[in-house]
């Protein structure tokens, strides 16, 4: 496998999806471990001077007026990290760690954090060699993930246990038998380990991977429940969309399209409404809105994974150290927020959706599709109670998180985004999603059998069938539950999108 060579400078989402899922070796460039070694060697210039450079020869925090000692700097660096380890559960995901330990590895090798390179070494070891720290991942209030980020650095020093090949082991002890030793700290590497924002980093790249596949299942059980409620297509129409001027809304429309080519929807007008409930007009227009936060949140990420987030901030070139708040991780927080508002709109449309699929009125079809019309066989009735509540979950979730907070550390530290808390709530929305599209999924397929008419597209065809392999019609009464979560599993692992051969991407 192709190695990523890490610059600092030029990481891409792609990469990081290859060395967080498919563990792709990481290579750091000649040119940024020189950045990183220019950058110690001011670090120590300004020490030898005896000049106050704030976490290096000075405390942090509150104790930022302390005064740290040369030969002192090991045990206080390690002092560092253990007062900062105190994360609570539930535990990161060996995936999460390795974002967080592949964030903080290239922002650092921008050349303004000041890691001796022995440190920004271990990580890449880390990563390469498949040790994962093991870290509970609640505690950050953004402004730096400080708890995660000092619970990995545990684990370099030996003080915090690690998992490795699926086992929890002492880190101490896989070291040695990789012949590693325990790091020992310099100038700086405590808060240069500590002080980033690579845990909303590494969920933000996390999220976005499962935001693009949700947004496709989306659109594709739309177009399912398109067909199968016999709506009009008119709206999809590339000179309607343009004539609105979002590009990612003619964008959604057009992949819409695409999955509907050769569907009996694109015969004629017969037997449809002149114009189908908004939740159906507009399911294309809500997707692009989607789509549209999600590529804000993408830029910003991009921003952030590139560029140093270090207080202080070493400037090799110029020799010097400023105060900064570079920390600040903002950005990524209100665009997770808005995120997170913008899929809320996706469950509506999608709960919607499918009243109007049971309800005859709007499908001429047998009301909650039963197929016996109600006689024996009671349908999907009480099912509108379950994804109800779903709904109410993801209102809840979806209520900005960004402006609660205390002002910390002796009042100094008073202001924070709770980034990475906007962020999990992402990945609660998407998940609550999954059992929602399922269920929108349900009952398009339903009444996809009911109406009899298989003139399906070229890509909600073979996503029908596929599904009808899984889940089969509801010919009698059955436990639902069991295929609530079947039709959730093939969201989450893509099988139709695998059917339908569609790719899903932002």
């Amino acid at each position: 496998m192709e190695k990523v060579v890490l610059d600092g400078k030029n990481l891409t989402l792609e990469q990081v999806y290859k060395v967080v899922y498919e563990d792709a070796k990481v290579e750091i460039a000649p040119a940024a471990m020189e950045r990183a070694r220019k950058a110690k060697k001011v670090l120590y210039k300004m020490v030898e001077d005896e000049t106050p450079v704030y976490g290096t020869n000075r405390g942090v925090g509150w104790n930022k007026d302390r005064k740290v000692y040369s030969e002192y700097f090991d045990q206080y660096n390690k002092n560092l990290l253990r007062s900062h380890s105190l994360c609570v559960p539930p535990y990161c995901t060996e995936e999460e760690i390795r974002g967080v330990m592949l964030m903080r590895l290239n922002t650092a090798l921008y050349g303004c954090a000041g890691l001796s390179p022995e440190v920004l070494a271990r990580y890449r070891d880390f990563l390469n060699l498949g040790i994962h720290p093991l870290v509970p991942r609640r505690s950050s209030v953004g402004e730096a993930d400080l708890a995660v980020n000092a619970m990995i650095g545990m684990s370099m020093i030996g003080e915090n246990d690690v998992v490795y090949k699926g086992k929890v082991q002492d880190s101490v002890e896989t070291m040695k038998n990789l012949g590693m030793e325990p790091l020992t700290l310099g100038a700086k590497d405590g808060l240069g380990i500590v002080s980033s924002n690579s845990q909303s980093a590494a969920l933000a790249a996390l999220l976005l991977k499962e935001l693009g596949e949700l947004l496709a299942n989306s659109n594709l059980i739309y177009c399912i429940g398109l067909e199968g409620l016999n709506g009009q297509v008119q709206q999809l129409d590339k000179s309607v969309t343009e004539s609105r001027g979002f590009p990612e809304q003619t964008e959604c429309a057009q992949l819409c399209l695409e999955m509907l080519e050769g569907s009996f929807l694109l015969d004629g007008t017969e037997g449809k409404a002149l114009q189908d409930p908004l939740s159906f007009r507009d399911s294309a227009f809500i997707n692009g809105a989607v789509l549209e936060c999600a590529r804000l949140l993408k830029y910003s990420l991009e921003q952030q994974m590139n560029h140093s987030d270090d207080n202080p901030c070493v400037l090799p070139e110029e020799g010097r150290v400023s105060v900064s708040c570079n920390f600040e991780p903002l950005n990524l927080a209100l665009k997770a927020e808005m995120l997170n508002i913008a899929l809320s709109h996706i469950s509506k449309g999608a709960c919607h959706r499918i009243l109007k699929l049971a309800d005859p009125d709007f499908t001429g079809l047998p009301r909650f599709l039963s197929p016996d019309g109600g006689k024996t066989v009671i349908g999907y009735s009480t099912i509108q109670k379950t994804f109800s509540s779903l709904d109410a979950e993801i209102r809840l979730l979806a209520n900005p998180s960004s402006m609660d907070f205390f002002a910390l550390s002796g009042y100094i530290e008073d202001h924070a985004c709770n980034a990475v808390t906007a962020l999990e709530k992402g990945f609660k929305i998407i998940d609550n999603l999954r059992y929602i599209l399922g269920i929108e999924l349900m009952h398009g397929a339903q009444a996809v059998d009911l109406r009899k008419n298989y003139k399906l597209g070229k890509k909600t065809g073979p996503a029908f069938h596929a599904y009808r392999e899984i889940v089969p019609f509801l010919d009698k009464d059955r436990k639902l539950s069991d295929d609530i979560q079947k039709s959730y599993q093939c969201i989450k692992d893509c099988t139709l999108l695998k059917a339908a051969g569609i790719e899903a991407k932002l």
